[in-house]
């Protein structure tokens, strides 16, 4: 099982070590025996003496300035959500503490009536584990994962039916992993239990968390299979609900008079395909 303790020292290393020596301008014409750069070669390029870089990837330097980590992730090649993932990394946030006690799964009611406009649009909230709390009825007949009840990250790995539903499951995998650790280092701790479950209960998830990738798609594109219908190719976008619960809504929506866009509309048309009422959890459950 992975050690929390030393998260920083992690990441710096699984970054140093998917860096090519040439494309730095490292020459060197032994035999590595490590992939990526070396300690000292990282330390050498950022301006820091090997034995701090060591101290810091150890974990025995928790923080270092913020010069230095701009020298960091400058060598490290790292992207923007990256960057703000070292930082909250060396610089851990009051929030888990602030965090105690919120009911998080509790959904607003002004939010659960903005959902009831969007009934002809897959649409759903979720937690910072990515638990489901409420959606559009047409949001669980295009995709399961998306009803009320249910966490999209379990879907994901442990439910057989992803890998129908997500014609891209590598990709879809991928970034559930590093969108949710992306999360976990905003709410500090708080994640701690499910991310430890998740690694226990599948392989690939432990695989994917270990590798330290870290990105949030905020807005984008995604194939379903549908039953029924085929495979739609809908658009998305999330929307951050302010406050302390950590709530994302999700809106998806096909280009307006694709193919997408009329299969999707049969949802709605069709008596059969069940109301277009609004779900939400039992949000008695802790």
């Amino acid at each position: 099982m992975e050690r929390d303790d030393n998260q920083l020292g992690s990441f710096l290393r699984s970054r140093r070590e998917r860096i090519d020596a040439a494309s730095v301008g490292i020459v060197d014409n032994s035999r590595r025996r490590v992939k990526g750069l070396r300690r000292e070669e990282l330390a050498l390029l950022a301006g820091l003496s090997p034995s701090y870089y060591t101290r810091i990837e150890q974990g025995r330097d928790r923080r270092p300035s913020v010069e230095i980590l701009r020298a960091l992730a400058r060598v490290l090649r790292l992207d923007d959500t990256e960057r703000s993932y070292l930082w909250s990394l060396a610089v851990p946030s009051l929030e888990s503490a602030e965090n105690d006690g919120v009911p998080a799964r509790t959904v607003r009611p002004g939010v659960l009536q903005l959902l009831e406009r969007w009934a002809d649009l897959p649409a759903f909230i979720v937690g910072p584990s990515r638990d489901v709390l409420a959606g559009t009825a047409l949001a669980a007949q295009v995709n399961p994962a998306w009803s009320p009840g249910h966490n999209i990250v379990e879907f994901t790995f442990l439910d057989p039916r992803a890998h129908t539903v997500y014609p891209e499951w590598d990709e879809i995998a991928l970034q559930a992993v590093a969108g949710l650790r992306a999360t976990a280092a905003t709410r500090r701790g708080e994640l701690d239990g499910f991310v430890a479950g998740m690694r226990e209960r599948s392989e690939t998830f432990r695989a994917l968390w270990d590798s330290h990738d870290v990105y949030e798609r905020t807005m984008g594109e995604k194939r379903l299979h549908v039953d029924g219908v085929g495979v739609l190719r809908l658009k998305f976008e999330t929307f951050a609900l302010s406050g302390p619960e950590g709530h994302v809504m999700y809106v998806y929506f096909p280009q307006p008079g694709s193919a997408d866009d009329e299969a999707l509309r049969s949802f709605t048309q069709d008596p059969g395909h069940g109301p277009k009422s609004i779900r939400a959890t039992d949000q008695s459950r802790a």
